[in-house]
């Protein structure tokens, strides 16, 4: 079985670089509140790692 990540947007992305907008934007994530649940890989780690100061992360 593949460990899953869930991925909350917590804070707002108007502020953010564009980086860091278009990461949020590939992990899935739309508006503030939204969830997504990502396959824990090295890649999304690292998307997440860029962005941690915007969104929160469990393991699912």
């Amino acid at each position: 079985m593949v460990a899953k990540l869930k991925i909350t947007l917590v804070k707002s992305i108007n502020k953010a670089k564009k980086a860091q907008v278009a990461t949020v934007k590939a992990l899935g994530l739309k508006k503030i509140g939204s969830t997504v649940e990502q396959n824990d890989n090295p890649q999304i780690r690292g998307m997440v790692n860029k962005v941690s100061h915007l969104v929160s992360v469990e393991e699912a």
